[in-house]
């Protein structure tokens, strides 16, 4: 059974910084692409960034590039998002996610029950 938990959200002032960590379980998380999506307010659902198996490869959304950094611990099966810079626009539900391919990080079946990252003054 694949489970994926995440924890780190909560409330930021803008400018601050937040770290996401997201746990996995049920599945051989060491040869998985992981993701993290997110779903603002009234919008769609998007990606955020995804990493290879051997984290060597990540992609951002362009609105995140520069703030935001992917990043995976195969050890203990844990992929996180350290978000720096934040802006109220980056208040979301995070998800992380499992992908069926590298070449298309928005496909998957496996996801996380998210976690509420709000940026506010």
């Amino acid at each position: 059974q694949v489970q994926l938990v995440e924890s780190g959200g909560g409330l930021v002032q803008p400018g601050g910084s937040l770290r996401l960590s997201c746990t996995a379980s049920g599945f051989d998380f060491s040869t998985s692409v992981m993701s993290w999506h997110r779903q603002g307010p009234g919008k769609e659902r998007e990606l955020v960034a995804a990493i290879t198996p051997a984290a060597n490869q990540a992609k951002y959304a362009d609105s995140v590039k520069g703030r935001f950094t992917i990043s995976r611990d195969n050890a203990k099966n844990t992929v996180f998002l350290q978000m720096n810079s934040l802006k109220p626009e980056d208040t979301a539900v995070y998800y992380c996610a499992r992908p069926y391919a590298w070449s298309r990080p928005n496909v998957y079946d496996d996801r996380g029950q998210g976690i509420q990252v709000t940026v506010s003054a």
